[in-house]
């Protein structure tokens, strides 16, 4: 991969950012492994474990949000780090693969997150009509 991004590595254990921290930066892995998890009643919930090629905490770059998830090295990593929308564009032109591959992956996401949106919608409208019947 060609790089418009500062390299970085991290050792296994070690946390690369936790769930409700600020976040300014996404992370594409060049090397090692990488859990993803949320606390849910006091424990881990694995969401994902990401691998070389695969990136994360994009959405610090699109929205001033704390982030929604831990990020914790599995295995010794290199990461290639970009803290800009205007470095991510310079990184997608000079790596097309990867460009590909992460508009697959976001369209995956997005298509899911639509998934959930329409399960609520169809929740709320069940509710409320339960509550107009009820009267």
């Amino acid at each position: 991969m060609s790089m418009s991004a500062s390299i970085i590595t991290q050792k296994t254990g070690r946390l690369i950012f936790k769930e409700g921290d600020k976040g300014d930066s996404m992370y594409i892995i060049l090397e090692g492994t990488v859990d993803i998890y949320v606390m849910a009643d006091g424990q881990e919930m694995q969401l994902a474990t990401l691998h070389p090629g695969d990136f994360f905490g994009e959405m610090s770059l699109f929205r001033d949000k704390p982030r929604s998830a831990s990020a914790r090295v599995i295995k010794d990593v290199r990461l290639a780090v970009i803290q800009s929308r205007q470095q991510l564009e310079r990184f997608l032109v000079d790596n097309p693969l990867f460009a590909a591959k992460m508009v697959t992956i976001m369209a995956g996401r997005l298509s899911k997150t639509n998934e959930l949106l329409i399960q609520k919608v169809n929740e709320l409208a069940a509710i409320k009509l339960e509550y107009q019947t009820s009267h």
